[in-house]
């Protein structure tokens, strides 16, 4: 697992080599398939985590998640999740 690092608006998150974000519709959700499994997200994070992406960047996920449910400041959960995913490998950031 990588370090808990803080992460800032203009960091760019790539989800892992590993790991591949897809919608799995016998589960209802955004699931990361990996060679051993998969982790099931739920609804916020599986909405982040398909906007990683590898070129836009925190505040960009951040401003579409915000224009897409219409819903202002989102940033400090959008950070919150990314140190997580962060944190368990999910993603690497550029």
């Amino acid at each position: 697992m990588a370090e808990t690092v803080p992460l800032s608006l203009d960091q760019v998150p790539a989800i892992d080599r590993k790991y591949r974000i897809q919608w799995e519709e016998a589960q209802e959700c955004y699931v990361l398939l990996f060679p051993e499994g998969l982790i099931k997200l739920n609804g916020s994070a599986g909405e982040i985590m398909k906007r990683v992406n590898g070129t836009s960047s925190i505040a960009d996920i951040t401003a579409d998640c915000e224009k897409s449910f219409k819903q202002p400041d989102l940033e400090q959960d959008v950070i919150a999740f990314l140190e997580i995913a962060h944190e368990r490998g999910w993603i690497g950031i550029k």
